[in-house]
């Protein structure tokens, strides 16, 4: 205040009071000091952040041995596997069938925890068959695991015997009434150490008795109709004895019909002599166990058990969760797919993505000067979250990368850099106001996020429809670009911004230089200036 006297003369009259700051110059720009201050550790707190977690993530990573990213069937090769079905009992080729087919096995097939596998039916009508492709997996276990019909019965044994052929007359002589000669004379040349009968696949009505071989080959049954089918199957998992340690074991959960009459079967054979006291656990007419039932099971569940390891628990469970194929079918070729053609369109998918990066580096060098190396930086970030995402993603929830997978990640660079440009557009709108380039970059921030976060919105909504309703490598496109979108938020938010809120502190870009970026030429004054000054002349 001693220093008015110094001033021109000024008409303070309408000046308003709130406008005048009446504290000692010192204390103002301590305040302002102190302000920038922690706005600058905010940010360097940011990108510390950043950067702890991917070498986080990185360590993580390594520990669980996810230093390669799964590719798909169409960059690494694979297995592919033909299905024929085939007319049987109560059970005809219809193109309902296929088609429900078809869906059953691709929710088996992703069940495997393998993404971008394939499952179509090729051909017309009810000569149709159906081809499951899967990256990395073996023909043998695609076939045991998609190729079952998972027809799932509850039987009651009539008669276990020896695996091997026996005479007629000795093999009924033990056997219950009511059961006819034809099937005693079926069980008598029944062998069950011939691996052919041991193929599964059996699709006979639940409504009449049957013969079968247990699925090791071990012993043959008479078995009488089923009381419970796997349709009345509510749900399935697969589990470990930790108790008896006797190894893994399918529990299954009936629904309210399945209980009711799995606990009228238990509660007929529960003290009849063996082996009659005996229920069969029948999957696609082989069986898998035939446990004593010493008492009625009444509370919904049970367990199926055979000497399980962990795979073959885990696969049964999957196949029964998701219902049993309405048609039988036989294996056709299994074909190995070469991945010399997928080696050529990575190397073509890849040198794509790197001449797309090069560009929007030219580019952003060309355009913006220094400020260019906002762009560089970001990028190279996204890249390495995504490629960590990639790694992680594999193993947690078996992602595969395809060609169009890769197609989706190249998409995602041009919508991560128009992300910078909306913001270095703004930030060059609010200089060209008058204010500062400190002020610019948070008035900038502030109204250039609203735009970056709609049109990213727009990209997922996008993906997630792709995802959601498309199939094959439509799928691993969607997927990409919805993840890459958000990893593209995530930069622009804890690192763009920081990095250039620190840069517009250094005098370099503060004053303007004109490699900054930020210069008269580069924001466009100069130009406004002469406009101006050929209107006033």
């Amino acid at each position: 205040l001693a220093k008015f006297h110094s001033w021109p003369a000024r008409d303070f009259r309408h000046t308003s009071l709130r406008c005048l700051d009446l504290r000692p110059m010192s204390a103002i720009n301590n305040s302002q000091n102190t302000k920038a201050a922690k706005t600058s550790a905010k940010y360097v707190k940011s990108i510390a952040i950043l950067a702890i977690s991917l070498v986080a993530f990185s360590a993580v990573a390594v520990i669980l041995g996810a230093t390669k990213i799964n590719l798909g069937l169409d960059l690494r090769g694979g297995t592919s596997v033909t299905l024929t079905p085939r007319p049987s009992e109560g059970a005809k080729v219809t193109s309902e069938a296929i088609d429900q087919a078809v869906e059953i096995i691709r929710q088996r097939v992703n069940s495997l925890g393998v993404a971008e596998s394939e499952v179509a039916a090729q051909g017309s009508g009810v000569n149709r068959q159906i081809v499951i492709s899967v990256p990395g997996q073996t023909g043998e276990k695609i076939v045991q695991l998609v190729g079952q019909t998972a027809e799932l019965r509850f039987r009651q044994v009539l008669v276990e015997g020896a695996p091997t052929p026996a005479a007629s007359d000795t093999a009924t002589a033990t056997l219950p009434s009511g059961v006819t000669q034809e099937l005693s004379d079926r069980y008598a040349a029944l062998d069950c150490t011939d691996g052919t009968n041991l193929q599964g696949g059996s699709t006979e009505s639940p409504d009449v008795a049957v013969v079968s071989c247990d699925r090791t080959g071990t012993a043959k049954y008479i078995l009488a109709p089923a009381q419970v089918l796997g349709s009345q199957i509510a749900q399935a998992s697969s589990a470990i004895d930790q108790v008896s340690a006797a190894g893994w074991y399918v529990l299954i959960d009936f629904d309210s019909e399945g209980t009711k009459k799995f606990g009228a079967l238990t509660t007929a054979v529960t003290g009849l002599p063996a082996p009659q006291n005996q229920v069969a656990i029948v999957l696609d007419g082989l069986v898998v166990s035939a446990p004593r039932i010493n008492e009625a099971i009444n509370a919904g569940s049970a367990q199926i058990t055979g000497s399980f390891n962990q795979e073959d628990a885990s696969n049964l469970a999957n196949v029964l969760k998701y219902g049993a194929l309405p048609l039988a079918f036989d294996q056709g070729e299994v074909l190995q797919v070469s991945p010399t053609l997928g080696s050529d369109q990575l190397q073509a998918g890849l040198l794509a993505g790197l001449i797309g990066f090069l560009l929007v580096f030219v580019y952003s060098f060309i355009y913006y000067k220094a400020l260019g190396i906002v762009t560089i930086a970001s990028l190279l970030v996204a890249a390495a979250i995504a490629y960590l995402s990639f790694l992680l993603l594999g193993e947690w929830i078996g992602f595969t990368l395809t060609l169009a997978g890769i197609a989706g990640a190249i998409v995602a660079v041009g919508i991560t850099a128009d992300s910078f440009v909306v913001y270095f557009e703004r930030i060059r709108d609010e200089v060209r106001e008058g204010r500062s380039l400190q002020s610019a970059v948070e008035t900038g921030w502030v109204k250039a996020r609203h735009t970056i976060i709609v049109a990213d919105a727009v990209s997922m909504i996008a993906a997630a429809l792709l995802y959601f309703f498309a199939v094959g490598g439509v799928r691993g496109f969607a997927f990409t670009l919805g993840l890459t979108t958000l990893i593209d938020l995530l930069v622009v938010f804890v690192f763009t911004h920081p990095l250039v809120s620190l840069l517009s502190k250094r005098k370099f870009f503060a004053n303007g230089h004109r490699l900054s970026g930020f210069s008269a030429k580069s924001i466009g004054l100069d130009v406004e200036s002469n406009e101006s000054a050929k209107v006033k002349g």
